[in-house]
């Protein structure tokens, strides 16, 4: 039975691969020509979002990388090496970072329980609530914490991008923006934060992670 499941996901590609060339007997030869999306998005490993469903685009429109709880880390090389591709080479005009409501990630890093390996990264969600603990705390229902705290994570994690060097190169170089994002899986919406780390930062002289 797991066998029959795991051979279904090549089947469905070659259905995939049908009803593409049925339409464009050309699309793969020119996808494989090169990439040029206007999009960086960082978002959540969660398996339930569909990233290019839920924004309506194609293939090739987002350059994506995903991890627990949609974290930008200076110390992640994967991230910063996605971001400086996608910022110095591809030259994105937006990089997105968009958590979803009921994150697990976040959840656990409200929770004291040793989870192994992954309780250090959760220690960067731990440092987001610290810095937003008043706004978190103040929330009625256990739910409500968690997604305040989703709110919160992804306003920092915006804060992080706009400290790398590779960002403020970007801003200055041509236009890039920086949104902040929340999808509601219980609905399927995306929410613009409207985040203005630029203006926040204003003042800040060059304070970078790389």
């Amino acid at each position: 039975m797991e066998q029959q499941k795991y051979s279904k996901l090549f089947e469905n590609n070659k259905k995939w691969v049908e009803e593409k060339l049925n339409i464009d007997p050309q699309y793969f030869e020119n996808h494989a020509k090169g990439q040029s999306p206007k999009y960086l998005y960082i978002g959540c490993a969660d398996s339930r979002l569909p990233v290019n469903e839920m924004t309506g685009t194609s293939s090739g429109e987002l350059f994506i990388h995903r991890n627990v709880a949609n974290m930008v880390v200076h110390t992640d090389n994967n991230l910063m090496s996605v971001l400086q591709y996608a910022v110095q080479v591809l030259k994105v005009e937006h990089v997105v970072v968009c958590g979803h409501y009921g994150c697990g990630g976040v959840a656990a890093a409200l929770e004291n329980k040793s989870l192994g390996l992954i309780d250090s990264w959760l220690m960067n969600i731990k440092e987001s609530y610290q810095k937003n603990r008043n706004f978190v705390d103040s929330a009625e229902t256990k739910e409500a914490k968690v997604n305040r705290l989703v709110e919160s994570n992804v306003k920092e994690q915006v804060y992080n991008l706009y400290k790398t060097s590779y960002v403020q190169e970007g801003i200055k170089s041509h236009d890039l923006q920086i949104h902040g994002w929340v999808y509601d899986l219980k609905e399927g919406l995306l929410k613009d934060l409207e985040i203005n780390a630029e203006k926040d930062f204003k003042e800040m002289t060059l304070y970078t992670f790389n």
